[in-house]
């Protein structure tokens, strides 16, 4: 959570200068415009205490025709958001139907506990039947927990949130469940955190009940810190980890063999080489993590070790069959390394019917296709790029949205936003569909940015750039590791969240 403290944690412009378009485009060697649009959600509420129009910080869940999305909507510049707004399609993204989180914030009804709310993750439990979103509530200016709410009918309808954990200073929570049906965790779900005020010591805890009870909060073994983990499971019923430590230096993993009765240390999958987004944008190299249909995790993050003096951003990924042993790191071949162009805030998608070297990739993000600008200049665009083999080569990108001036996002303590995460996931169409934060120009003090998907999902391209850029010099022997990433971790601790 950015803070609060201070890390509480409708149509698109076009440019009307088509000379200047083809400028930012061939600067970025990218495709522009790959896809009609459709507006997923907006933000409705009309309290003046928070930035409107705003919705920021989208997570998406499929499972077989039904998707769901979940964002802050009317965000706070100290931290957190109105309401967690939700919309669900159950046509592979073709419509549809949005709405408000139920019995959250005072600022939907004056009988609700909480003051605001951050941080949506979605998951759904298919032993259970049940979608579920976490959230993070808010009570003040500080973090009150980890809650989720619940929907029986697919997403139509939610009722009022079951709380995870109480624990104050809680931050940065991710949901995901276990839905092999060959696994002997089938139906677990869990739930990931950090308690910030214990220097941002991971937690998880678990439910086998659908979501309405949960264990006590369990630590990785080592009680290490870190933050923005993104659990997936394996068939076998193995839960992997992948998380940033609390410094973002170094990116990480642990894992439970047993359905969540104890955690592993962490170990290292990389350290982080971190360059600066221009414009005052908040974004830093959180990771995002999926899994195919074998079991491969596949953790991508923003890096700038492959740019000439750590210029500007890639998209940078590692993958694992264990969670403990990691590959080295490629680069996703966007562009070229002397674009000039910065790449950050992913969203991965994998789709869980392949594997493998057929396995399928998705990767959403933001670039600016000009590293050096300023708050004034930056031109905010979203891409997308595709691999149909396991990310041994990627498609040509494309240019889904942008471009966006800064001045157009809402603030935050950390900087202007649209996210700290982004999502992409497979419908059984075995299309892509993105969800992302799309800003318009604002009408007088009012913003416009709300929430967007392309209109019919986006078809994967058969590979034809190698990812052949690879980087062995970051790797650290998994001996050990948790004592490196204590060390790190604990040293830039400095007591405050990101929501």
């Amino acid at each position: 959570m950015e803070s609060i403290s201070p890390r509480i944690n409708r149509r698109m412009q076009w440019f009307p200068a088509l000379s200047l378009l083809m400028v930012l485009i061939l600067s970025a060697n990218l495709v522009a415009f790959a896809a009609t649009l459709t507006q997923v959600s907006a933000d409705t509420f009309t309290n003046t205490t928070s930035q409107h129009k705003t919705e920021v910080e989208p997570d998406t869940f499929a499972f077989g025709s039904t998707i769901i999305e979940a964002s802050q909507v009317g965000r706070f510049t100290d931290g957190g958001a109105s309401d967690i707004g939700f919309a669900t399609s159950t046509d592979n993204g073709v419509s549809w139907t949005n709405g408000t989180l139920p019995g959250i914030t005072k600022i939907t009804s004056s009988s609700n506990p909480y003051d605001r709310v951050s941080d949506a993750s979605v998951a759904y439990d298919a032993k259970h039947n049940v979608w579920l979103i976490s959230s993070l509530p808010i009570i003040g200016t500080t973090g009150a927990g980890v809650i989720v709410s619940r929907s029986t009918d697919g997403g139509k309808t939610w009722g009022n949130p079951v709380v995870i954990t109480s624990k104050s200073g809680s931050d940065k929570n991710w949901t995901v469940c276990d839905n092999s049906t060959t696994s002997p965790y089938y139906g677990n779900c869990y739930t990931e955190w950090d308690d910030n005020s214990l220097g941002d010591r991971i937690r998880m805890q678990t439910s086998s009940d659908g979501g309405l009870t949960w264990g006590s909060a369990k630590s990785p073994s080592g009680t290490p810190a870190g933050l923005g983990g993104q659990p997936v499971v394996q068939p076998n019923g193995t839960v992997i980890v992948p998380i940033a430590s609390a410094s973002e230096t170094t990116i990480g993993a642990f894992r439970s063999t047993n359905g969540g009765s104890t955690w592993s240390s962490v170990s290292t999958v990389a350290s982080v080489s971190k360059h600066t987004v221009a414009g005052n944008l908040r974004s830093g190299p959180l990771p995002s993590a999926e899994i195919d249909a074998a079991g491969k995790v596949y953790v991508v993050w923003q890096d700038c070790r492959f740019r000439s003096g750590c210029s500007s951003n890639d998209i940078v990924m590692s993958t694992s069959t264990n969670g403990t042993s990691w590959s080295a790191v490629t680069r996703i071949p966007i562009d070229s390394t002397t674009s000039g162009a910065d790449h950050f805030i992913p969203g991965l998608g994998v789709d869980k019917t392949t594997s493998g070297a057929g396995a399928h990739l998705a990767l959403t993000y933001y670039y600016y296709p000009v590293a050096g600008c300023s708050a004034a200049t930056c031109q905010l665009d979203v891409g997308f790029i595709s691999s149909t083999d396991g990310g041994t080569t990627w498609s040509t990108a494309s240019q889904l949205a942008g471009p966006m001036t800064l001045s157009w996002l809402p603030s935050t303590t950390q900087g202007v936003m649209v996210g700290d995460y982004i999502s992409t996931s497979y419908g059984s169409d075995g299309l892509a569909h993105p969800v992302f934060a799309v800003a318009n120009a604002p009408s007088g003090s009012t913003f416009d940015e709300g929430m967007y998907s392309p209109a019919s999902g986006l078809t994967l391209s058969a590979g034809s750039v190698l990812a052949n850029q690879v980087d062995n010099t970051n790797q650290r022997p998994d001996i050990g590791a948790n004592n490196s990433w204590n060390a790190t971790a604990n040293e830039a601790h400095n007591g405050s969240v990101r929501d």
